[in-house]
């Protein structure tokens, strides 16, 4: 942290009147603003519990909405862009839980995630398109709630602040207000989940325990000097795959967002058991790998399967890592781990998917951090510092 940054106290709001966040300034070294929003996180997720738990709250409408349109057969569509499209997959596993454990009758499939270019192309008649965009201004995120809008379905979106140009294209806002310093979103990934756990404590009727949650997150960014351990491996590699199963495929593609964001280390991202199936010919002893595996849920099968995949990675070379729950973690010998683990807890008294989403959210954040610092970039700009990046950005936006 700067000596002049305080975590405890609220991020700057969103811009009144609306506008595009500009780059973060520069540091030349740690602490970076990402580094900032790590520490800040505990308390940005408290305050976001707070203000979402009331029973007129946007997060209390929104489940409403959802109750509503699963009852009623309709289909609720998440979507996103980036780390919020991430944040829209978390949001989806979330709702599905939370309807199981209400006693909602949704029909199977009730809930799906889909990407927002697609949504745009082929719009939902009779869905309810909730959004994730933390700035609001997006565009493909934009142009799929309109085109959703227009062709009759509801619309809602998940977002820092009520002025955006996106919240004017939905019908329900929920803002989490505080505005993420640094262009390698945290504060934009974590706050999503936190709205989603909201939304679903509203909808089974069992608010969610605010500081468990916060707990976990403190949990998940606890083992600074294990991040470093594995960043040492994993900065000097050539690539980096990324693997997990249930829940923990939500988190496998935000790291591998955000290790490309910050690092600029070339990722990809691979199911559990597709990491099996032909990839592995493509692999070295100049590859790294990490592994997620915090989801409880079926948990038996799944760390069968990770067992299998980290034994083959073993046999090729691979550097590998993982993140993982406690309970996994005695279950699997270090000697699979060569690069390094980290462990969270397994928080049994939170949901299933909210323990392993919030858990491994500031897990694969400090580890994203501190690869960046191996490799001695700074993550805040994601590049946009260069020119030709910059340019490149450009060119997309246009």
């Amino acid at each position: 942290m700067t000596a002049s940054f305080d975590p405890r106290l609220p991020l700057p709001a969103p811009p009144d009147p609306w506008a595009g966040s500009e780059q973060p300034s520069g540091r030349l070294g740690p602490p970076y603003h990402m580094t900032d929003m790590l520490a800040a996180e505990p308390h940005v997720a408290r305050r976001l519990m707070e203000r979402l738990a009331a029973r007129d709250s946007a997060a209390a409408r929104l489940a409403d909405a959802v109750r509503e349109a699963a009852s009623a057969g309709r289909t609720v569509v998440t979507t996103g862009c980036g780390t919020s499209e991430h944040g829209a997959l978390a949001l989806a596993e979330v709702l599905r839980a939370a309807l199981v454990e209400a006693g909602v009758p949704a029909r199977a499939g009730a809930v799906v995630s889909e990407q927002a270019l697609e949504l745009a192309l082929d719009p939902p008649s009779s869905a309810l398109l909730i959004g994730i965009s933390h700035e609001g201004g997006t565009a493909a995120t934009n142009r799929a709630l309109a085109a959703a809008r227009d062709a009759g379905s509801r619309t809602a979106l998940v977002t820092a602040g009520d002025g955006s140009p996106g919240a004017a294209l939905a019908e329900i806002v929920v803002t989490t207000g505080e505005m993420d310093q640094s262009w390698c979103h945290t504060v934009g990934y974590l706050a999503p989940i936190i709205a989603a756990t909201s939304v679903g404590g509203h909808l089974t009727g069992v608010p969610p325990d605010a500081e468990a949650c916060v707990a976990q997150l403190v949990a998940g960014a606890a083992d600074e000097a294990g991040a470093e351990a594995i960043a040492a491996q994993l900065g000097g590699a050539a690539h980096l795959l990324v693997i997990g199963s249930g829940v923990d495929r939500v988190a496998g593609r935000e790291l591998v967002l955000k290790v490309e964001e910050a690092s600029w280390l070339p990722s990809a991202y691979r199911d559990l058991e597709t990491f099996l199936h032909g990839h592995l010919p493509a692999t070295d002893r100049e590859t790294g790998l990490v592994l997620l595996l915090t989801d409880r849920r079926r948990r038996i099968d799944r760390l069968a399967r990770a067992r299998q995949a980290l034994a083959a990675a073993a046999a090729v070379g691979i550097r590998s890592a993982a993140i993982l729950a406690a309970e996994v973690a005695t279950a699997i010998g270090n000697e699979l781990t060569p690069a390094g683990r980290l462990v969270v807890p397994d928080a049994t008294d939170l949901p299933a998917p909210v323990a392993s989403l919030l858990g491994t959210a500031t897990a694969l954040q400090l580890l994203t951090e501190r690869i960046a610092r191996a490799r001695g970039s700074n993550p805040d700009p994601i590049r946009r510092d260069d020119p030709r990046y910059r340019e490149a950005s450009a060119a997309a936006e246009a």
